[in-house]
This record gives structure tokens, C-alpha cells and sequence, in this order.
């Protein structure tokens, strides 16, 4: 079958190729796609030049739902609501699918949804509740990640969890303090940012403090830090003075740069460093049965949809990632209609 793909060439310039389609697979028709900090990274060409030189020309995006056109195997019927796993497995070995390196991912290591049809192995879709709301669960891989990285914490036997403390008042930190909201309804969910507007969302929390304005007194048991790149030293530094003895560290935001960090403090306190990255196809599934468990959440990661852009057409697709890149917070979902 014949398919068109919008891929990005080169910074900010899209082109659309012709490719054949497997029908071996489940093939999917792209329904609302959502925008991440990667692909913008990407689009601006703000990647090494090396990289890009190797990455490009891809199609972008890795966050996405769709509807299930034609399935050779019928794991599903035709018109099901699905949630597409950008991260797919070439092979098996003794490590977890997003961490093993012999997986690659959609928008970064192959092609990513930005196509008129997407074709995946059934294990690569989970299939959606007929009442969900298909633009919130467009970004249901942002937050399989926040779920995954709550899941490796929640192994840890750990002496106290009752204050957790959230650095970062974008979209990830939102997402993992309503997570560790629900999930761990008996600890106190504390959130460090530097934007009061921003702040003022988390009405979930239990308490919210500018970085510069924390009380000498406040200490927490866990910390996650959402913030990212250069800015991810300061929370690091911070969450380390303020951490009891034995917590971990919980780390998500990703950096182009090495980030310098307190092993002093952080050997005489004893605690634990967690690196969290992706999600698999377990996370998708326990983001789809907690929404499905907690409908109420849906009111509030809507909260985060800023910007809802239709695509028609190349130029659509490239006036949606320059609105998305003045947009301070939130996340710009794609009505893929091209």
C-alpha cells in the first residue's frame, strides 16, 4: 500500500516522500499527534550538527492516537482508538525494552507518526476506552514516562515516603506530581518552580514553593527532578540540601550538557540516584487502566493543551511547531487531517 510521510529534511523544512506500507501489521490512521521538547529540538535545528546529520531527513513525532484501519492478525477491529508506543524492540536481551539497545524509537531512531498511515506490531498499541479524550491521551507517552519512573521508585524499600517533593513547573512536573498524587495518596506531594503563573496549576498539591523563597526548615524524602537541561544543576543542588538521609533522587530531565553534582553530600546522606528514561508497553497499559480507574484526571492534564492545531497540510505542520515554540508552557496537540 502506498504512503505518504511528511519527514523533516533539514531545520524547519519538511518535505513529503512516498514509502510503501507493510500490511503484515496493524496499520493505523493517525488522529491527534502532540508536540515534545525533542522534536522541537530537532525542528530548530538545536541538536549537534553531527546528529542532525545523521537523524535527518525523519518524520517527527512520538506522541500520538490514532484509529486502526486494517489489522492482518484481528488483535483489533477496525475503528478501535489506539494509543501508538513510539518505543519498539529490534530483539531481545536481559534488559527492559526502553532501556536496552537494541530498541530504537519512533522520532528519533526511525520515522515517527507524521505520515497518512502508521504501521506497528499489535504489541505497539494499546487500545483506548471509548470515553477518553483523544487530545489529552495524545501525550499519554509524556506520561507513561512520568508513570514509568514512579513505578522503578516505588520498588525501592525506602524508610519514609510521607513528603515527596516535585522541581520543575512544566509540563513533566505537572504530570508526575498529579501522578504521585494518586498513585501515593498518603505522602504529601510538595512542587519547587521558579514561574508563579505556572505554579498557581498545581492545585493538587499539597504545597508549592518558588526555588528562591524555600523555608530553611522544609525537608522531603524523595525528590524528582522534571526541570532538564542546564537548569536540572540548580534542582539537583537543591533537592540534595533539602533531602532527609536514604531518599532518592529521581531524575527526568534530560541535558545536552554534563551536569556537575554534589557526591559529597550525596555519599554522607546516603542517598540513591535514579535515571528514568521512555516507557514500555507496561507503562502505556497501567497509564490507560489509572485514567480509566480516575476519570477525574482528565480534567486536569487538559489543563495543559494550549495550543490545538489542525493539519492540513506541510505548512500547517510547520506553523504548528513555530506557535508551539513560543508557548512557555503546555503542550500543542495536532488534529492530523492532512
Amino acid at each position: 500500500m502506498i504512503n505518504i510521510v511528511y519527514r523533516l529534511k533539514s531545520p524547519k523544512f519538511f518535505e513529503e516522500a512516498i514509502d510503501d506500507i507493510d500490511l503484515d501489521d496493524v496499520v493505523v490512521r493517525p488522529l491527534y499527534l502532540s508536540i515534545c521538547q525533542a522534536d522541537q529540538r530537532y525542528y530548530q535545528g538545536s541538536r549537534p550538527s553531527d546528529i542532525l546529520s545523521k537523524k535527518l531527513p525523519m518524520a517527527l513525532i512520538h506522541e500520538g492516537v490514532g484509529e486502526v484501519v486494517y489489522d492482518a492478525q484481528n488483535s483489533f477491529e477496525s475503528g478501535d482508538k489506539v494509543v501508538m508506543i513510539p518505543n519498539t524492540p529490534f530483539d531481545e536481551d536481559e534488559y527492559r525494552g526502553n532501556y536496552s539497545r537494541l530498541s530504537k524509537f519512533r522520532g528519533s531512531g526511525f520515522d515517527g507518526f507524521t505520515s497518512d498511515l502508521v504501521c506497528l506490531k499489535s504489541d505497539r498499541l494499546v487500545k483506548l476506552p471509548d470515553e477518553f479524550d483523544l487530545m489529552v491521551s495524545a501525550f499519554i507517552e509524556l506520561i507513561s514516562v512520568a508513570y514509568q519512573g514512579i513505578s522503578k521508585f516505588l520498588e525501592f524499600n525506602v524508610p519514609s515516603r510521607k513528603v515527596l517533593g516535585v522541581w520543575g513547573d512544566g509540563n513533566l512536573g505537572y504530570i508526575t506530581a498529579l501522578l504521585l498524587k494518586v498513585i501515593c495518596p498518603d505522602s504529601k506531594i510538595i512542587v519547587f518552580g521558579k514561574h508563579f503563573e505556572n505554579l498557581n496549576l498545581f492545585s493538587f498539591a499539597d504545597g508549592v514553593y518558588m526555588i528562591h523563597d524555600v523555608p530553611d526548615d522544609l525537608a522531603i524524602d524523595h525528590g524528582f527532578e522534571c526541570v532538564g537541561s542546564a537548569a536540572s544543576q540548580s534542582a539537583i543542588e537543591q533537592i540534595i540540601d533539602v533531602i532527609n538521609p536514604q531518599g532518592t533522587i529521581n531524575l527526568f530531565g534530560v541535558s545536552e550538557y554534563p551536569i556537575p553534582i554534589n557526591t559529597r553530600m550525596l555519599l554522607e546522606k546516603g542517598l540513591t540516584v535514579q535515571g528514568n528514561s521512555r516507557s514500555e508497553r507496561e507503562d502505556f497499559t497501567g497509564v490507560v487502566r489509572l485514567l480509566h480507574e480516575n476519570p477525574q484526571l482528565f480534567s486536569y492534564l487538559s489543563k495543559l493543551i494550549t495550543n490545538v492545531c489542525e493539519i492540513k497540510s506541510i505548512d500547517d505542520l510547520k506553523s504548528a511547531f513555530d506557535k508551539d515554540y513560543v508557548s512557555d508552557f503546555g503542550k500543542t496537540i495536532l488534529k492530523w487531517e492532512i
